[in-house]
């Protein structure tokens, strides 16, 4: 298996738009303030807008399908005649095979966890004489982990399919006794 450049540019931009989702719900994440209710002493939260749960689920789902495709294409490291022998770049494949399942399985952590506690929001909480209601709200910085190791996941991703697609074919492999051979006579025309 040759590496394939139109393999490489879906798992490339597949990540990169992931990793542009991300960011954007790291800008919009939600806020909130505090407000008195007009009917009763009670106070409630009100939030801002929930883009960022949108934006997190769908770097989740971009980021995932990059991963099925770059496993699918490469057989989940498998199959393949190089994987059997053990040359050096059976054992890149293997790193990077172990470093992008990392990456990924982490980002797709924080891009989950992240959409669901923005998602997350306070109703009314009955606090009588008190003034400090906390609102709940997502930490800065959990999308922005998630955008990190999507990026790690892209090189991960790619640096695994180049040493698979190494090991796969043997590095150069040369094609010999290929072709229609039209130098040979057959047997029936040669002489007695």
């Amino acid at each position: 298996m040759a590496v394939s450049i139109p393999i490489l540019a879906i798992v490339t931009s597949l990540h990169l738009i992931a990793f542009v989702f991300a960011v954007g719900a790291e800008r919009r994440r939600s806020f909130a303030k505090v407000v008195p209710d007009q009917y009763d002493e009670r106070t409630y939260c009100v939030y801002s807008t929930d883009a960022s749960t949108v934006y997190g689920l769908c770097a989740f789902g971009l980021l995932l399908l990059s991963q099925v495709v770059v496993n699918g294409v490469t057989r989940c490291l498998c199959f393949g005649k190089g994987l059997v022998s053990a040359t050096s770049s059976t054992t890149c494949a293997i790193i990077f095979f172990v470093f992008s399942w990392l990456s990924f399985l982490g980002a797709e952590a924080c891009l989950l966890a992240g959409s669901a506690r923005n998602a997350y929001h306070t109703k009314y909480r009955g606090i009588f004489g008190g003034d400090d209601l906390s609102c709940a709200t997502l930490r800065k910085g959990v999308f922005a982990a998630g955008a990190a190791l999507t990026l790690l996941s892209l090189v991960g991703s790619i640096l695994y399919y180049w040493a698979h697609s190494r090991a796969d074919t043997g590095g150069w492999e040369k094609h010999q006794n290929e072709g229609l051979g039209m130098t040979q006579q057959p047997r029936e025309f040669e002489k007695a």
